[in-house]
């Protein structure tokens, strides 16, 4: 299959891992001439200063999440434990919800991050996922959050093979621990938001099989799909109120919730670049798709991806505004500033996370 442009690639998959939830995009670019430089905040890039949390509270909560992934579900291998542990979980939680009712309340957000980058890893990506195939492992994680039905025998047959599998168990593990704490509304919408998740992973295994770079309008649609949406959208859970549902999906809140999708993972589209060129994984990323259909420079490419994360950023901000003016009142205004905050959290997560990421040479030096 080609590109609009009538352009065509080659993709292969690696098989060596890079440890639980270090998978981002998906396809080709071209190898970087560039050396790197430590990580930091992206000159040029539009973010904002956010307060560190306490490390007594996020150890806490690593403490946690490890024990329930290795003693409860079993999630992965004791060769996989250094990079589980160099992913900071913790610490990207306490970040990103700074106003959380409790620890309890923490962890069930954590333990739905660490479900999510499983199914990632494990079923897309650099722990033996494949593009082929991958429709129905998702059908498989999927159905650990919405329980199928059937007739004897074949609903147990069902939930046998569930049980098999790591990252269903930690689907399903996580769902009953966000259950206790959340209101139903919102585990509905995190259940859906977890859907435009898979759909997002079904259309990059679509481009690698087909072997195509996707052209840009393409790739910023799947990028608000494959996004931090499911944890955005839980902002009110963890912080222990249930934002109404006709306030939630009203369509200017949802307009806003998709920018700031969109926005976190750009994000991660910059600081993962020049881990991906590292990569014996082919990867596509804002950058590489820039560079790959308007036939710029690395350089030049990164640059106007800075500027797209920028725009999307200062478009999200004039959306919330706007949002707040039309559906006034305190818990409007609350929803939006734990969804700014998220987002602040994120990219400093990112920015600080010496564990992964560097930034590619051609930047200025700090």
């Amino acid at each position: 299959m080609s590109t609009l442009d009538g352009t065509r690639m080659t993709v292969t998959f690696s098989t060596g891992p890079t440890g639980i939830g270090t998978s981002a995009a998906r396809a080709h670019r071209p190898p970087t001439e560039h050396a790197e430089q430590p990580v930091r905040p992206i000159p040029g890039l539009y973010w904002h200063p956010v307060k560190e949390p306490e490390p007594l509270l996020y150890q806490e909560l690593d403490r946690r999440i490890k024990a329930w992934a290795i003693e409860e579900i079993d999630l992965f291998p004791p060769e996989w434990e250094e990079q589980f542990d160099s992913f900071g979980t913790g610490r990207y939680i306490c970040l990103t919800y700074p106003e959380a009712a409790g620890l309890e309340h923490l962890e069930a957000a954590a333990r739905l991050l660490v479900a999510e980058n499983a199914v990632d890893d494990c079923y897309c990506e650099d722990h033996g996922g494949s593009p082929h195939g991958l429709g129905a492992r998702l059908l498989m994680a999927h159905s650990a959050l919405e329980r199928p039905y059937a007739v004897a025998p074949y609903e147990q047959q069902w939930q046998e093979k569930l049980d098999s599998e790591p990252p269903c168990r930690a689907y399903r593990s996580a769902m009953q621990t966000f259950d206790r704490l959340a209101a139903d509304q919102v585990r509905d919408r995190e259940i859906h938001d977890l859907a435009r998740l898979h759909l997002g992973y079904l259309a990059e295994a679509a481009w690698s099989i087909d072997g195509v770079v996707p052209p840009l309008p393409e790739y910023l649609t799947v990028r608000q799909y494959n996004s931090f949406r499911p944890c955005l959208t839980i902002v009110d859970a963890v912080a222990g109120y249930a934002f109404p549902a006709d306030l939630h999906d009203h369509p200017k809140m949802q307009q806003v919730i998709a920018l700031a999708s969109l926005a976190t993972t750009l994000v991660n589209d910059l600081y993962s670049y020049t881990k991906e060129l590292r990569s014996t994984l082919p990867h596509v990323n804002l950058p590489t798709v820039i560079q790959h259909h308007e036939q710029l420079s690395a350089e030049e490419s990164y640059y106007k991806a800075i500027e797209i994360h920028n725009d999307v950023m200062h478009r999200f901000e004039a959306e919330s505004a706007a949002c707040a003016a039309e559906l006034p009142g305190p818990l409007t205004e609350r929803f939006l500033h734990q969804i700014a905050t998220w987002l602040d959290g994120n990219h400093w997560w990112h920015a600080t996370n010496t564990d992964r990421y560097t930034l590619p040479g051609f930047l200025p030096a700090e």
